[in-house]
C-alpha cells in the first residue's frame, strides 16, 4: 500500500492540469493530449497556431507574459506572430472537449472496478473513489480514502486523544508518559487492593489504610520487612528472635568501638598512676630530709611512715632547714596527689567491672544467636519455597485474568449486537424508547454526551439502512431552546441493489403518551444533498429538524415524558420501493 503514489485530487474547475493517461480505456491518440502537461485534455483551449492546451496549462504558461509555442518549435513550424502564446489569443475548443469527455474511462486506483466516460469520471468519481490513495495529514502515511476515518481514529501514531480520566488532550505516542502523571489516573492500593483511587488522592488513602505495608520499628537496627499496619504487633511478636539477632549485631558493633578505646584509656591511667606513685615517694623523701625530726606534740605525715626511722637524726652542718610554711604546702600537695591516685584507681576498677558484665551479656547473646540460627535457616528455606509457589500461582491468576478480560469483551460485543438486532425493524417504521431522559439531558447540557444515535432500522430486509440522531439540548439554531432530531442514511450490505439517491418521504414524531397531540414533522429528501447519496463511510451526514420540539413543552408536567422516558417514532414512506 505505502509503495503506491497518492491519487490526484478532484476538481471540476479550471484550476487543474489534464486527466491522467491511465484512466483512458482505449488506445491513446496524440490529438487528445495537452501540448504542455502531456496529459489528456481538460477544458481544452486551441491557440492560433492550432495546438491544444488544457485551460489550466495555457493560463499558467501565459501568466508571466507571451511565450513561444514549444509544440511549434518541436515540429519545426514556428512562425511569428501565430506561434506566440499570449492572453486572448486562444479560444475554448468545445468540439475537442465533447470528444474527450465522451471517451471511455476506467479508475486506475487498485481494487476499484468503476467504468464510464471521462465526463462521468470528472463529475462523480474523481477525488471520491473509495480506493483513492491519500497521505495522512498528520503522519504522512499513504492510506485509502475508505480507510481514512478508521486510520484517523485508531491507527495514526500522531493522532490526538482525550484522556478518559482527566479529559486533557495528548498525542497517542505520549499515552504512557501521560498515564504516569495523570492526576485522575486510577491507582490500586497495594494494601487493601482497592481500585480506581485517583492518583491525586492516593497519598491520603495510604495514610489511613490499615492494610498498607509500613516499615518495621526495628528497621533502625536492620529489619527491612514491611508489614501491614494492623499486623505490626503480630510481626514484632513472631520475629522477636530475628530482632534479638539484629540487636546483638548492633551491640557487638558498639562493643568493638568501645574495645578500640578502652585499652588506650586503661594504659594511660596505668602510666598516670605510676607517675603519681613515684612523685609521692619523692615528696615523702624530700619532706623527711628537709624538716628533720618532728616537733614533739606536733604530728607529721612522715612520722607514720615506715621510712621515717631510716632518716638521720641530725642534719649536715652546711644544710639550713626550710620554714614550716613550705613543709605545710608540700604536705597539702602530697595529700592532693594521693586523692587523685585513689580516684583513678576506683574508676579503673569500675571500668573493669562494667567490661566483665558486658562480656557476660555478649556470651549469653551469642548462645541465643546460635540457637536461633538453625531455626532461621529452616524458615528461610520454607519462605523461598512459599515464594516460588506464590509466584507460580500469581502467573496463573494473571493468565486467567487476561482470558476473562478477552471473554468479557466478546460477551459485551455480542450483547450489543443482540440488543441492536432485537430493536431492528424491517418495515420502515421504528419507535425509539429513550429511558433516563433527565440524566441524559443533563449530560447533553454539560457537553458530556450532546448527541445520541438510535439502533439501525430498515425499509425491508434488503432495503435501506437508517437510524436517528437526537440532541436533547438542541443543535445549531436550536441549541439550548429546542430538541433537535435528525435522520441518518447508513451504509448497508445491499446498497448496490438500491436506487440512489434516497428519495423517500420521512416523518418524525415525538409521541404523546396520552395519545392526544403528537409532535410531528415530515420532509422529503433533497436529492442533491450528500446526506442522501449512497454512503461511502459508515453513515452519511445527518439531515432533519434542528427546531423539532421546543424544550419548554418538556418542562413541568407534560404527557410526553412518563416514568422519565420518551418515545420517538419515524415512518419512512415505502411508495415506489
Amino acid at each position: 500500500m505505502a509503495a503506491q503514489e497518492p491519487s490526484p485530487p478532484s476538481s471540476i474547475e479550471n484550476n487543474k492540469p489534464g486527466f491522467p493517461k491511465k484512466i483512458l480505456a482505449i488506445k491513446l491518440e496524440d490529438k487528445h493530449l495537452c501540448n504542455c502537461c502531456q496529459n489528456i485534455l481538460r477544458r481544452p483551449f486551441q491557440a492560433q497556431c492550432g495546438h491544444r492546451f488544457c485551460s489550466y496549462c495555457f493560463n499558467r504558461t501565459v501568466g508571466s507574459g507571451p511565450q513561444k509555442c514549444n509544440a511549434c518549435i518541436k515540429e519545426d513550424i514556428f512562425e511569428e506572430p501565430t506561434s506566440i502564446l499570449k492572453p486572448g489569443c486562444a479560444f475554448p475548443d468545445n468540439a475537442a472537449r465533447r470528444e474527450v469527455e465522451n471517451l471511455p474511462a476506467v479508475c486506475f486506483n487498485e481494487g476499484c472496478s468503476w467504468k464510464g466516460s471521462i465526463k462521468d469520471y470528472e463529475l462523480s468519481h474523481e477525488g471520491k473513489c473509495e480506493f483513492m490513495i491519500l497521505p495522512c495529514p498528520l503522519c504522512k502515511e499513504l492510506i485509502r480514502l475508505n480507510e481514512q476515518e478508521r486510520h484517523n481514529e485508531r491507527e495514526c501514531p500522531e493522532r490526538t486523544l482525550n484522556c478518559k480520566y482527566c479529559k486533557e488532550p495528548f498525542h497517542f505516542k505520549n499515552i504512557k508518559a501521560h498515564d504516569e502523571i495523570c492526576p485522575k489516573y486510577p491507582m490500586i492500593c497495594e494494601g487493601c487492593a482497592k481500585k480506581k483511587i485517583p492518583r491525586e488522592k492516593y497519598v491520603d488513602h495510604i495514610k489511613f489504610c490499615s492494610k498498607f505495608r509500613t516499615p518495621c520499628r526495628y528497621h533502625v537496627v536492620g529489619c527491612d520487612i514491611s508489614v501491614e499496619k494492623e499486623k505490626i504487633h503480630d510481626h514484632e511478636r513472631v520475629c522477636a528472635h530475628e530482632h534479638l539477632n539484629l540487636l546483638l549485631h548492633y551491640i557487638m558493633s558498639m562493643k568493638v568501638c568501645l574495645e578500640g578505646l578502652q585499652p588506650q584509656s586503661l594504659e594511660l591511667a596505668g602510666h598516670k598512676a605510676q607517675e603519681l606513685h613515684q612523685a609521692l615517694r619523692d615528696l615523702e623523701t624530700r619532706v623527711s630530709q628537709l624538716n628533720g625530726p618532728p616537733v614533739q606534740g606536733v604530728p607529721s605525715s612522715s612520722s607514720s611512715s615506715s621510712s621515717s626511722s631510716a632518716l638521720p637524726t641530725t642534719l649536715p652542718t652546711s644544710f639550713t632547714p626550710l620554714p614550716s610554711s613550705v613543709g605545710a604546702a608540700l604536705e597539702l600537695q602530697l595529700h592532693s596527689e594521693k586523692t587523685k591516685v585513689a580516684d583513678l584507681g576506683r574508676r579503673c576498677q569500675e571500668l573493669e567491672v562494667k567490661a566483665g558484665t558486658f562480656e557476660d551479656v555478649v556470651c549469653v547473646l551469642n548462645r541465643e544467636v546460635e540457637r536461633f540460627a538453625t531455626t532461621m535457616e529452616a524458615s528461610n528455606r520454607q519462605h523461598r519455597l512459599d515464594q516460588d509457589k506464590i509466584e507460580a500461582l500469581s502467573n496463573k491468576v494473571r493468565q486467567l485474568e487476561r482470558q476473562v478480560g478477552v471473554k468479557d469483551l466478546t460477551v459485551a460485543e455480542m450483547e450489543g449486537r443482540l440488543r441492536e438486532m432485537s430493536a431492528t425493524t424491517f418495515d420502515g417504521v421504528f419507535i425509539w424508547r429513550i429511558a433516563d431522559f433527565t440524566k441524559k439531558r443533563q449530560d447533553a447540557i454539560a457537553g458530556r454526551a450532546p448527541a445520541m444515535f438510535s439502533p439501525a432500522f430498515y425499509t425491508s430486509k434488503y432495503g435501506y439502512r437508517m437510524c436517528l440522531r437526537i440532541y436533547l439540548n438542541g443543535d445549531g439554531t436550536g441549541r439550548g431552546t429546542h430538541l433537535s432530531l435528525f435522520f441518518v442514511v447508513m451504509r448497508g450490505l445491499s446498497d448496490a441493489l438500491l436506487k440512489w439517491p434516497f428519495n423517500q418521504k420521512v416523518t418524525l414524531m415525538l409521541l404523546d403518551q396520552s395519545n392526544r397531540e403528537h409532535i410531528i414533522d415530515a420532509f422529503r429528501p433533497d436529492v442533491t444533498s450528500s446526506s442522501f447519496q449512497r454512503p461511502v463511510s459508515e453513515m452519511n451526514i445527518a439531515s432533519g429538524c434542528p427546531l423539532f420540539c421546543p424544550l419548554s413543552k418538556l418542562e413541568g408536567k407534560n404527557s410526553y415524558i412518563r416514568d422519565d422516558t420518551i418515545f420517538i417514532k419515524v415512518i419512512v414512506d415505502l411508495t415506489g420501493l
